[in-house]
């Protein structure tokens, strides 16, 4: 009998656009003169660089935008065309989303203090527990020909027993344990697994590829932008490949694993949330969960729809969907459409969670992290 808990819905209601006017009144010192700057945020899918939100100087050199947003609350940020050219303090610190309501303010002045590819910042101190451990910082992926830095998490009682663990791979594992290597703050899996008694797993955290990220994590070619020429591909079909035919027999040669379906798991978020949907659905017979944190539908949604029809009968996991109603109305009904979708495919046994409060940033993911933890690993 299929399963279906659904702790929070909501619906949407109808969105008029209204005009925002941007300037930037300041840029950082050593900003590089003639530059690109972007807006990139929950009304654009953050999309880092957007033709449509890309600022023009006037006469004068001053930096303006003016777009037309829906109505509601939006996070966003400035970029110079990528997420490794984020704004940033002016000490090199990450900072949090921009908040902003066309309905209270129809002009916005901004300040950007600093450049994160600009700035030298001081050594961090590392965050990661003495469970985590670096695997590779070289480990080659022959799918892709490219190599790439694989972090283990291993339970605290894992040296001293001959148990054999559950096996959680995870994307962008720069940001899961050590808040040095973070984009924006760690996800803190190693606090919380050192916590866990009852079901301790292993992790497995793949580095995400930088430049490479969203080829990687998207199964299928894909357009940024208006401009249908200049398609991209999509490599996720190939990474996925990789954990499961090289990464995971690897692992499991390696390590004391439950090799079984039941005992192997994927997750991941935004991008990586993507890739671990379609991850469950095109093998099957490999994953026996996902963690599929703001999902970015948007950006392949059609392909995975199709893609959801024609394999969803063959699923029979454990799928946690999770997104939050700040991170924009498309996100959380493009989810929602994939979660209906493979609901009438598949009899999987899965759960929904939409936050009022939910952000697209680490700090959110980190706090659902522990409900996603004890509901995927549950008997």
């Amino acid at each position: 009998m299929r399963r279906l808990l659904i702790i929070l819905f909501f619906s949407f209601s109808t969105a008029f656009a209204q005009s925002v006017r941007f300037l930037l009144t300041s840029l950082p010192a050593n900003h590089p003169t003639g530059s690109t700057i972007f807006l990139a945020g929950s009304f654009n899918q953050w999309n880092p660089a957007d033709s449509q939100y890309k600022f023009q100087q006037d006469a004068g050199g001053q930096y303006l935008l003016q777009v037309n947003l829906p109505q509601g609350n939006h996070a966003y940020k400035i970029t110079r065309g990528s997420w490794e050219k984020v704004e940033c303090t002016g000490t090199g610190a990450a900072i949090g989303n921009r908040q902003l309501n066309p309905a209270t303010n129809s002009e916005i002045k901004l300040s950007v203090a600093g450049w994160q590819d600009l700035l030298g910042v001081k050594e961090k101190l590392p965050t990661f527990s003495k469970q985590v451990s670096i695997l590779d910082t070289a480990f080659y992926i022959p799918q892709l020909d490219r190599k790439r830095t694989i972090r283990i998490y291993l339970p605290a009682e894992y040296a001293g027993s001959k148990k054999r663990y559950s096996v959680m791979y995870m994307h962008d594992g720069q940001n899961l344990f050590d808040d040095r290597t973070s984009y924006a703050g760690e996800w803190g899996v190693d606090e919380y697994l050192d916590s866990m008694i009852k079901k301790p797993c292993i992790v497995v955290a793949i580095d995400n590829g930088g430049s490479y990220r969203m080829n990687e994590y998207c199964p299928f070619d894909f357009v940024l932008g208006q401009d249908q020429s200049k398609k991209q591909k999509g490599e996720g079909r190939d990474y996925v490949s990789f954990i499961v035919n090289t990464l995971k027999p690897f692992i499991d040669k390696k390590l004391r694993t439950k090799k079984e379906k039941g005992h192997t798991f994927i997750a991941g978020s935004s991008m990586g949330g993507l890739i671990s949907l379609y991850a469950t659905l095109a093998y099957p017979k490999i994953f026996g969960g996902a963690g599929v944190f703001s999902p970015s539908v948007w950006i392949c949604k059609k392909e995975l729809l199709a893609f959801t029809k024609a394999k969803g009968t063959s699923v029979r996991s454990r799928i946690f969907f999770y997104s939050g109603k700040q991170e924009s109305r498309e996100m959380v009904s493009d989810m929602l459409t994939v979660f209906e979708t493979l609901q009438k495919q598949s009899k999987s046994k899965m759960t929904v969670i939409i936050r009022d409060e939910g952000q697209h940033n680490e700090t959110t993911w980190r706090k659902e992290l522990p409900g996603f933890f004890q509901w995927i690993l549950r008997d």
